[in-house]
């Protein structure tokens, strides 16, 4: 038993591999394929044709040369794989699957908050809209954030929406940050009682928290680490406990790529509702009835593939 069971329901492998069934049915009627994000259910990565993290999932929508895309995660990303493969069609895997964090800053407030640091570059998270990447210099992802500030000539860095990754960036670079007040949700209320708390418990673990997460929560941490950069640590790490203070969707990659170690969550809190909505019934609903279709306008799109292209230039 984990540290901390979320609660999410399970249902039998006689279910889930009829519905399995259906799913690669669908994808081969579409000729689709289906990209899952690190923080879906464990059925729905299952039954993806790629796995990762925002970086990862851009690199991947890029190349893809498929007709339909199924992207399992929220609006946002899929919006992110609309902008850089126009050519597929992009489903998203769930109705309604948003991003809170995402919808904190808009256009207009940005364009308002620029007006007052015109010296400054605009980076933003990729965990936002495609409006707001449209008015930036550059995106960045959890992996990438500090190469992504570091590779920019300004010394002023209007970093939006996230002020928690915005603060980790603050400490390893010399430039100037100045943070939108945004969070995650997910990772802003990991406490660092929970973390000292779980310590205890489990004297031995090495700690991973996401950069997401508060500042004072990243101190308590051996490492702060986006999913990717998890998943490598876990792998190369001579420790074989392991306190995990992100999602807990990444839990199953973790298991899977290291059998012989064990992971526990931080916090029971660490679920996010709208990743959840995607499972296998709705995959399959989508794909039926080819709904949930992103698309961006063309002014909006042209623009924000700028930003998004100078970002996966760095690599």
């Amino acid at each position: 038993m984990t540290l901390h069971d979320t609660g999410i329901p399970r249902r039998s492998e006689a279910e889930l591999a009829d519905l399995r069934e259906e799913v690669f049915r669908l994808k081969r009627e579409l000729h689709a394929v289906i990209v899952s994000h690190n923080y879906q259910g464990a059925e729905v990565q299952r039954i993806a044709d790629f796995v990762g993290d925002s970086l990862e999932l851009a690199l991947a929508c890029a190349r893809l040369k498929s007709e339909t895309i199924v992207f399992c995660g929220v609006d946002f990303m899929a919006e992110t794989a609309a902008i850089l493969n126009p050519e597929a069609t992009v489903l998203l895997s769930a109705a309604g699957a948003s991003c809170p964090m995402a919808v904190m800053i808009d256009d207009n407030s940005l364009n308002e908050w620029r007006a007052s640091y015109p010296h400054a570059a605009v980076v933003s998270y990729v965990n936002s809209t495609a409006a707001v990447k449209a008015l930036s210099d550059i995106c960045c992802t959890s992996a990438n954030a500090v190469a992504v500030v570091e590779s920019l000539p300004h010394d002023e860095i209007l970093f939006v929406p996230d002020r928690n990754l915005g603060h980790y960036v603050s400490t390893k670079t010399s430039k100037r940050m100045i943070l939108y007040p945004g969070c995650c949700s997910i990772h802003d209320r990991l406490t660092a009682e929970e973390v000292m708390q779980a310590r205890r418990q489990y004297p031995e673990a090495r700690v991973l928290v996401h950069p997401e997460c508060r500042p004072e929560v990243i101190e308590l941490a051996d490492a702060a680490l986006s999913t990717s950069q998890m998943l490598r640590d876990a792998g190369e790490s001579s420790a074989q406990t392991f306190l995990i203070g992100t999602e807990e969707g990444l839990l199953h990659q973790l298991r899977l790529q290291n059998p012989e170690k064990s992971f526990h969550l931080l916090s029971a809190s660490l679920v996010c509702v709208d990743m959840k909505k995607t499972n296998l019934e709705s995959v399959i609903e989508t794909m039926k009835q080819k709904s949930n279709r992103t698309t961006v306008p063309e002014e909006i799109a042209l623009k924000a593939k700028k930003a998004l292209d100078r970002m996966l230039a760095l690599g």
